[in-house]
């Protein structure tokens, strides 16, 4: 398996502004920004995409790689933003960035990466496939690993608070699996979603997690 770095604070800058590429052309995929945020101020926000997450925010393949955003669950990202703020989910510079974002302009973002649709990298081992799409819809009975349709739906496009993993890259996710509990939910006083899935992630193999992570960035 391939070995990932844990995200750089520093590469996750722009994670929640990344718009995708044209963001003036905002009616050209049926999303219409909302008359409350300035034209010039989206666009400044919208900015920070393409040179950290990549046309149409299909998400960036480096050391670090930068998540895909495009097709996202607006509710998931909502939901995130609290987290970082709250430091339930933990990065220094993330919690600092979405203190500043209004929530007209919280809005605008999420509505505007939900109406992207870019095609998946892909480019994960083929060979792990056949193992990762068996653990997405039947999840793995011996180890209480539910299927992970079960809350990311059998496309993987995600359903509200619960993200899409469709077209993601893989190492992004190999990423977030592998380092779930140093990460989220780091206020058991004040869980969310992500509670559901820190038992799964870490009864998951590094096997099993490259598995699932090579099948669901093929996904459209």
């Amino acid at each position: 398996m391939r070995v990932v770095k844990v995200l750089a604070p520093t590469a996750l800058l722009a994670v929640l502004f990344c718009a995708g590429a044209g963001a003036e052309e905002n009616q050209t995929d049926g999303a219409a920004q909302p008359a409350a945020v300035p034209a010039k101020e989206f666009q400044a926000k919208a900015g920070y995409c393409e040179t950290c997450h990549g046309l149409s925010a299909r998400g960036f393949i480096g050391t670090n790689p930068m998540p895909r955003l495009a097709g996202q669950q607006p509710a998931y990202i909502k939901n995130q933003l609290e987290a970082f703020i709250q430091r339930r989910r933990l990065n220094p510079v993330m919690g600092n960035v979405a203190h500043v974002l209004s929530p007209a302009m919280v809005e605008a973002l999420s509505e505007r990466f939900k109406n992207l649709d870019p095609p998946p990298y892909g480019g994960a081992p083929k060979d792990l496939l056949s193992e990762g799409e068996r653990i997405f819809h039947e999840g793995v009975p011996d180890a209480e690993v539910p299927a992970c349709e079960s809350c990311h739906g059998q496309d993987a496009h995600g359903l509200d608070q619960f993200p899409r993993l469709a077209g993601q890259l893989d190492g992004y996710i190999i990423n977030k699996l592998t380092n779930w509990s140093r990460e989220r939910g780091q206020d058991p006083q004040n869980p969310d979603n992500s509670e559901i899935m820190a038992p799964i992630a870490a009864k998951l193999t590094k096997e099993q997690i490259a598995a699932v992570a090579a099948y669901v960035s093929y996904l459209k």
